[in-house]
């Protein structure tokens, strides 16, 4: 890895014909924090997981934000194809396909924006928790990617108006997109995991 890599984890797959997993943290997360999701939901693939580079309060994050809800744009253009960089690399030196990313909230966001700046990093997308990350998005082509949008209800950091503009955004790039709003807030529920796990499953029998 050159020094534009990420502190990260990676787990070998254990198992044929799992898709490789992108694991993205949310705020004040780290490499390790999504690892047990991973696992969870797609037993058997393998996990690749970075540290977001920006500091925000001592917090890894993996782009800078100006205000809660508010993005600095520039910075998520620039952080987005640093992690594209990483994984195309990652890929090279783990030998991987190219991988779902499931990403959390900040995570969700950096993977959004991976999906619309350089969409052929991703093979597809669980996206928890997302917002639209950029205001005025390149046309990106993302025919027929899979992506499984998951947001919460009473989520307070996350409109409803929000997620549902991302979902159409993705969708209108030609995405495969389902939007799911569950019953719950910002934090994760047991819902998200169990339509994950059966998400990640029919996309590989369809893969296979």
């Amino acid at each position: 890895m050159t020094e534009n890599s990420f502190i990260h984890r990676f787990e070998p797959a254990t198992s044929a014909g799992s898709a490789p997993l992108l694991l993205l943290h949310g705020t004040g997360g780290d490499e390790n924090d999504l690892l047990g999701l991973g696992r969870m939901i797609s037993p058997g693939s393998a996990l690749l997981s970075p540290r977001g580079r920006v500091l925000e309060h001592g917090m890894p994050r993996f782009f800078r934000r100006l205000a809660e809800g508010v993005f600095d744009e520039n910075d998520v253009r620039r952080r987005a194809q640093e992690l594209g960089d990483f994984v195309i690399e990652a890929r090279k030196q783990y030998g991987i396909a190219a991988p779902v990313a499931v990403g959390f909230s900040n995570g969700a966001n950096i993977a959004a924006a991976l999906l619309l700046l350089k969409p052929e990093v991703l093979a597809g997308a669980i996206l928890l928790r997302a917002m639209v990350p950029l205001s005025d998005p390149p046309a990106a082509d993302l025919a027929g990617k899979p992506v499984l949008l998951l947001s919460g209800q009473s989520d307070p950091i996350v409109p409803a108006s929000n997620s549902a503009k991302l979902a159409a955004l993705l969708s209108h790039a030609a995405a495969s997109v389902t939007h799911r709003v569950l019953p719950a807030g910002h934090q994760l529920s047991q819902a998200d995991l169990t339509l994950a796990r059966d998400w990640i499953g029919n996309v590989e029998a369809k893969a296979a």
